[in-house]
């Protein structure tokens, strides 16, 4: 898809870890599309240095904006929720990109959460929960969660969420890939008409996950040009899809098995209650 064809003017769109790799890439092409971009990232100093190498990469300076939460503190990710829902009467496009590679030795967070489990997915619900009203007074909106073919083999836990029997970086990122999944396709019922949400593997990026995957990457530009097809209302997908690449993909049995789907939900609603949503 060209993004010389303004395919997202007047559309607003939050990119969260859009300071480096596939996160910058797609902001790019979104800003050079029309859209005011919201660049998310960890620090001001990152949005900030993102937002300078976008404008030299050739997006306009009008169409970015700054937005600061590290996902590993909850707290965090509702005040950013609530600065975006203040400046923001609407939101078109919700790109949950935002992830870290699970740590080689096993992490909890200060709520308790095993590291990857809370930046990859817990995060991300909170955040999309608590931007229900912009997102759903957007036109044609869109949720694009970055997703992982490895969430096909891997499982929840249920009794060891945060790995400490037994650890591996491998299942337990596997793991927040596929409780992402699992709420990207649980969401998308209940979106306003005409609202979409899907979860994409766009293929192996050379990004700091690319070694969970035993081969090489691609690079990040390259790669981005899949989601931002994705991004395009436009381009017709099926809510609640998951995709390989531009292609509906097969999701793992987990991800529709609704015992699985209520746990799943139950569980996430449990984590994040003491952020009740402010709107």
């Amino acid at each position: 898809m060209s993004t010389d064809t303004f395919a997202f003017a007047d559309r607003t769109a939050l990119v969260t870890g859009a300071t480096n790799g596939l996160g910058l890439q797609t902001a790019l092409r979104l800003a050079r599309g029309g859209a005011r971009v919201v660049v998310h990232g960890q620090t001001a100093q990152n949005t900030d240095t993102a937002v300078a190498a976008l404008t030299e990469l050739g997006a306009p300076t009008g169409r970015l904006e700054q937005a600061v939460a590290d996902f590993r503190h909850l707290d965090q990710v509702r005040a950013l929720a609530e600065q975006l829902s203040e400046h923001h009467e609407r939101l078109d496009l919700l790109v949950l990109n935002a992830g870290i590679a699970a740590p080689e030795r096993r992490t909890l967070t200060e709520a308790g959460n095993e590291l990857s489990f809370q930046v990859n997915y817990l995060a991300p619900y909170l955040l999309t929960r608590l931007l229900e009203r912009p997102l759903a007074r957007g036109t044609d909106t869109r949720i694009v969660a970055l997703g992982s073919s490895l969430h096909r083999t891997a499982n929840i836990d249920w009794t060891d969420l945060t790995r400490a029997k037994r650890y591996s970086r491998i299942a337990a990122y596997g793991q927040s890939k596929l409780a992402l999944t699992t709420f990207i396709t649980s969401l998308a019922p209940y979106l306003p008409a005409g609202h979409t949400a899907v979860t994409v593997h766009p293929g192996v990026a050379e990004t700091a996950t690319r070694p969970l995957y035993g081969t090489t990457g691609r690079p990040s530009g390259e790669v981005a040009e899949t989601v931002v097809a994705l991004c395009d209302p436009g381009f017709a997908v099926v809510n609640g899809g998951y995709y390989e690449g531009l292609d509906l993909g097969q999701a793992g049995p987990q991800v529709t098995e609704k015992r699985s789907v209520d746990r799943l939900l139950k569980l996430s609603e449990k984590l994040t209650a003491a952020l009740e949503p402010a709107l």
